[in-house]
């Protein structure tokens, strides 16, 4: 059976920073197939960056080898696109965010972030920059 792991399964993983709880997340990993949901990979890239200083590179490493391993399943196309806004220096939430609603039906993606603009027109995709007038 497979279970969908949190976002701190990821990171003691990861980080390797708690004694106690790391080996039991990396068995658990081993012992397991998992499913780690977009909304986890986001969380993850926000505490991984924020709290732990993951650089860029780093956080690619990490996603990449999620979604390379045997017994993980994850939303490739989603994964892939994350990816690729990080490697043209975006952010993998904008990524999935933009994704996500273009599941939804959305023509379009809105924000007030202009790299997030450019990094969705670089990938052929149809976004809008907001502004605030005043």
């Amino acid at each position: 059976m497979k279970s969908t792991i949190d976002t701190n399964i990821l990171v003691r993983m990861l980080t390797r920073d708690h004694p106690q709880e790391t080996p039991v997340a990396e068995a658990f990993f081993r012992q397991n197939e998992v499913v780690i949901t977009n909304q986890t990979l986001c969380e993850m890239c926000w505490v991984l960056r924020r709290v732990y200083r993951f650089t860029t590179v780093e956080l690619q490493q990490a996603i990449t080898a999620l979604r390379d391993a045997q017994t993980v399943t994850v939303d490739r196309d989603a994964v892939s696109l994350g990816l690729s806004f990080l490697e043209a220096g975006g952010d993998f939430p904008d990524a999935i965010i933009l994704y996500e609603g273009a599941k939804m039906g959305a023509g379009s993606y809105a924000t007030f972030d202009r790299k997030a603009v450019a990094r969705a027109e670089q990938h052929g995709l149809p976004a809008r920059l907001l502004v605030a007038r005043g």
